[in-house]
């Protein structure tokens, strides 16, 4: 499974979210259960730049964050197939920041690490790209239910 690139269609036979709540597109695993890339196209389509504002539509960062727990819930639920069967449930996000604004056109590059685990509770360093400019940086915490 290394190296695997997954289509949207693959991603929602392991992630629960559907539109207008499944934040990406394409998967990248690089090492299951370890690390990974998830890509966002944004388009100006997309239904929260109808109040986010119209004038001057920017990614909400609770999405941009959304994006990321999405990626991580998919490298994590990719270790095996028990985990595809078990729901990837987000606890928490610590150490956020912004470093610019995401607009319609671009393509955010999620890139995901576990940095530690505990029984069912991953812990994830993420951060996301634009054009390898950083955007946004956070830990993420989550658990493995059914």
């Amino acid at each position: 499974m290394e190296n695997k690139v997954y289509n949207i269609n693959e991603i929602l036979s392991v992630l629960p979210h559907r539109y207008p709540f499944v934040l990406i597109d394409k998967v990248e695993l690089i090492e299951a259960g370890e690390k990974g890339i998830g890509y966002k196209n944004v388009t100006i389509n997309e239904p929260f730049f109808q109040g986010h504002f119209p004038s001057n539509p920017i990614m909400p960062g609770v999405l941009q964050i959304e994006a990321m727990a999405q990626t991580a819930a998919f490298i994590i639920a990719s270790q095996n197939e028990t985990l595809k069967q078990a729901n990837v449930l987000f606890m928490g996000v610590d150490k956020v920041k912004f470093r610019r604004q995401v607009v319609p056109s671009d393509t955010l590059k999620i890139c995901v690490e576990k940095v530690n685990q505990h029984k069912n509770v991953y812990v994830c360093a993420a951060k996301t790209y634009i054009e390898e400019k950083l955007v946004c940086e956070a830990i993420l915490t989550a658990m493995v239910g059914s």
